[in-house]
């Protein structure tokens, strides 16, 4: 943890241009940007490590990874990425295409900006519910909306994917019903389906507690079962593989797997490295078999959702039910008044950091622009990583930030410079109100600096 007072960290936003993302990791005290490669590995996988073979072609390392992918996605053909947005660039790059539709329960920003890159239409197809709203599986895809887009444009729809869980609708889970239904209708009009299974694992733990009549069964089958509705799958392993770096694209398809094997050699590299080591396929193997344990399942789950209630008793308003990697505060609700094109997720962002130098990640209009549904600030929770004791003083940041909301005293947001996609990684804001900003940061002599001194 890194001490920092309130005024430092408001010239380092500034000279960040007020991009969290530009801020460096050493002048952030707590960091819940992102949970992808940001976890801590296991003694067994450092142990893995070690016995790292790099050969280029062939290495035993990359037949113990794959043995590991097989046992629970049997899909026929394993390629390795270097992390799960090369596996997206080479699918879409060969499915997609001008006039081509690609439908997704929600599609994540690399997801979506590979499908549009490619000169493709991203379509998102799951209900969108009020925050507060309980329902267990917020992250289903809407079969009717499917099967309407089926019905008239099947043509044009070289893929379905089916994101798990559903980061973009605030880390919310698939059921296996939901699944099963969205795979019967792929089938029927003989169209494959894909997971993007970046937190399979988490997903499946969900369908075990919330889902009527999986009670009884392991976590391995059920994502078996996950993995068998569908004809291929896009992985980050710097999540539920449990690693700082690694992914895979999977596929059923002989002539699929032949044309994207040409992509990899290209971009990534031979068909058994694809850009990654061999000690990185060995740690992926044994996160593999660590991240089903119900017992890690468990802790992952409940530590989140002590974050999440905690917030809750606050009145901090979040995305409920409580997912497993993240919790998503309702910047929209926070800031009832500020128009969405002020960027309120961001406001909530930025201040997180200057009050008590927490780094978040909007998922809002910032990210998404028009396509946006909510207004959320994400705080991705690292495997492996904080205490309760962290978690306690996230809470007291946020219900700050939350009181400065109701008082008025947050600014929104301008862009001053934009990239052509994926603008929140590199854009560039400014606050459209200099002086409120100023006047909550430098006067720490009146109010409690939260910054962590230990």
């Amino acid at each position: 943890m890194t001490a920092t007072t309130r005024a430092e960290r408001l010239d380092l936003l500034r000279a960040a241009d007020y991009n969290l993302f530009r801020l460096p990791s050493d002048k952030v005290t707590l960091d819940f940007l992102t949970d992808s490669g940001t976890g801590a590995m296991s003694s067994e996988q450092w142990s893995g490590v070690m016995r790292g073979d790099e050969s280029y072609a062939g290495s035993p390392s990359f037949a113990r990874f794959r043995s590991a992918v097989t046992n629970l996605f049997d899909y026929k053909h394993i390629l390795p990425t270097h992390q799960g947005r090369a596996a997206e660039k080479i699918l879409f790059s060969v499915l997609g295409g001008p006039k081509k539709i690609i439908p997704n329960n929600t599609h994540f920003d690399t997801t979506r900006a590979h499908v549009e890159e490619s000169g493709a239409e991203a379509v998102d197809l799951a209900k969108s519910y009020p925050t507060e709203d309980h329902h267990p599986f917020k992250g289903n895809m809407d079969i009717d909306s499917l099967r309407t887009l089926l019905e008239q444009h099947s043509s044009r729809i070289p893929c379905i994917f089916m994101t798990v869980t559903n980061n973009s609708a605030g880390g919310q889970p698939v059921s296996l019903r939901n699944l099963r239904e969205t795979s019967e209708l792929a089938r029927e009009y003989n169209i494959p389906l894909f997971l993007d299974a970046c937190r399979f694992a988490e997903n499946a733990w969900f369908i075990k507690q919330r889902e009527a009549g999986m009670s009884n069964r392991d976590i391995s089958s059920i994502v078996r079962e996950m993995a068998s509705l569908c004809d291929g799958m896009t992985m980050s392993a710097k999540k539920d593989g449990m690693v700082n770096i690694g992914g895979w694209l999977a596929l059923n398809d002989d002539a699929l797997a032949a044309a994207c094997s040409e992509k990899l050699i290209l971009t990534e590299g031979f068909l058994t490295y694809g850009g990654l080591s061999g000690r990185d396929f060995e740690a992926m193997a044994v996160g593999l078999t660590e991240v089903i344990q119900e017992s890690y399942l468990e802790y992952r789950v409940k530590s989140t959702a002590f974050f999440g209630q905690r917030l809750i008793d606050c009145g901090v308003p979040i995305v409920e039910p409580i997912g497993g990697h993240a919790i998503y505060i309702d910047a929209a609700r926070m800031l009832p008044d500020m128009p969405k094109e002020e960027f309120p997720g961001h406001a909530i962002a930025c201040a997180l950091y200057v009050e008590g130098g927490l780094r978040a990640c909007e998922i809002g209009t910032l990210m998404f622009g028009e396509a946006a549904v909510h207004e959320l600030v994400r705080m991705a929770i690292p495997r492996r990583m904080y205490t309760q004791s962290h978690i306690e003083y996230a809470v007291e940041v946020c219900q700050r930030v939350a009181e400065l909301a109701k008082q008025g005293k947050l600014s929104g947001f301008r862009m001053v410079k934009e990239p052509a996609s994926l603008r929140h990684f590199s854009c560039e804001l400014t606050p459209i109100s200099y002086g409120e900003v100023a006047n909550n940061v430098v006067e720490a002599s009146k109010q409690a600096d939260y910054s962590a001194k230990d």
